[in-house]
């Protein structure tokens, strides 16, 4: 590649190729005022325990209803440096954008989007949905019915730090219990682990104070309790949708995640 070609340019570039090749659009949101414009963007972001192909179901769904879908890689390095890349992600996104994240890519899409007005709307699939300060380890725990213990994790080294890996023995009763075993144990074999430092990092301030927002209840997750869901879902006055399903909603309900989706949409 030539160096004469400026890194925001080759970045963008390769978002709007990946935005084509999704051959992504839906109908509009509250949110999104897109009227007679253009209809935005969906950027899909994973939490840790996961990657991008957990939207899979998600993605053809919007994509059949005309929605153009990007479910970028999150780093899972840290809350700061994870939201960082996000937010340079989005700035290679042409027009406007409804965020949705799942799990820890609640906190992602609360940090990357304050100050920027092409984020039309916020939508939080079992997710954390942190205040200014607040972190994921406190928010996970604030409530009592989290089956996600440090009992529960291994430990692996990296060059910068420590990642955390859900035990194979908890891992569908954690992250994923209305899976068939069959899946969960594809699922942990595949898990990307988050860097440890990430669960006591303080969040920033959240854009769901100036941004729409929506949120779906898992009533039977494992790892975020309901009770911590519809606390933050009511603190950010989100539309909240409640559903029978385990952390990975998304997954086990993706009609529903992408009805959701799709009105933030409108």
């Amino acid at each position: 590649m030539s160096t004469h070609v400026p890194r925001r340019t080759v970045l963008a570039g390769a978002a709007a190729v990946a935005a084509a090749g999704a051959a992504v659009a839906v109908s509009g949101s509250p949110a999104a005022a897109t009227g007679n414009g253009p209809k935005p963007t969906i950027v899909l972001v994973h939490g840790a325990f996961a990657d991008a192909t957990g939207w899979s179901d998600v993605i053809t769904r919007l994509t059949h209803a005309g929605y153009p879908v990007i479910a970028p890689p999150n780093p899972l390095r840290g809350v700061a440096s994870d939201s960082a890349y996000l937010r340079d992600f989005l700035t290679t996104v042409t027009g406007p954008v409804v965020l949705a994240g799942h799990s820890y890519g609640g906190v992602l899409i609360t940090n990357a989007a304050t100050d920027n007005a092409s984020v039309k709307a916020l939508v939080y699939i079992a997710a954390f949905a942190p205040d200014a300060g607040e972190t994921v380890f406190g928010l996970q725990n604030q409530f009592p019915g989290t089956l996600l213990t440090q009992d529960q994790l291994e430990f692996r080294p990296w060059p910068g730090g420590i990642d955390g890996y859900v035990r194979k023995e908890a891992f569908r009763a954690v992250f994923a219990g209305d899976l068939p075993a069959s899946t969960t144990d594809v699922m942990w074999a595949a898990q990307r682990p988050g860097d440890t430092s990430s669960l006591q990092e303080a969040s920033g301030a959240p854009a769901w104070k100036t941004i729409p927002s929506f949120y779906l209840v898992a009533k039977e997750d494992r790892l975020i309790p309901a009770a911590a869901q519809r606390f933050m879902a009511r603190r950010a006055g989100a539309h909240t949708v409640e559903v029978k399903a385990s952390h990975v909603a998304m997954i086990s309900q993706p009609r529903i995640t992408a009805d959701l989706i799709r009105r933030a949409a409108r």
